[in-house]
């Protein structure tokens, strides 16, 4: 598989077929299923659905792994920027603050780059381990 979360190809095997779901009261679904199995065996074998019967089983394995950028932002936006811990009263003001915060992280992570090791002198050091390039917190500083 190819780009597998960011560290280039990754052998996987990969059985895929069509099933349909059917929940009591809802209509019958049909769904490609996709099983991945690493034998090197560093993550367990996952079950992938969806239910875009004509997608390629390489197309649907490389949805999830795409999905990891997209969880490890709203991590992030949730750890420093305060996303669903904010103290506002009413729906208005987060739909408002919601956007404006992930913009924030938008501008942010690419002036990490910029700033490089300038913004790494901004924040503290930790004594246990050396931070090889500036997290969030130290960006906003600098």
């Amino acid at each position: 598989m190819a780009d597998w979360y960011g560290a280039g190809d990754k052998g996987v095997e990969i059985r895929t077929g069509t099933a349909i779901r059917c929940h009591a009261g809802l209509p019958v679904v049909p769904i490609r299923w996709v099983l991945l199995r690493d034998p090197a065996q560093r993550f367990e074998p996952q079950a992938l659905l969806c239910t875009d019967l004509g997608q390629r089983p390489q197309q649907i394995i490389g949805w999830f792994v795409r999905r990891w950028t997209i969880e490890a932002t709203f991590r992030e936006v949730r750890d420093h920027l305060g996303v669903e811990t904010q103290r506002q009263w009413s729906d208005q003001a987060i739909a408002r603050t919601t956007p404006c915060l992930l913009g924030l992280s938008s501008i942010v992570a690419p002036l990490a780059t910029l700033l490089g090791q300038q913004a790494q002198r901004c924040g503290p050091a930790a004594a246990w381990y050396r931070k090889e390039r500036p997290t969030f917190s130290d960006t906003l500083a600098a």
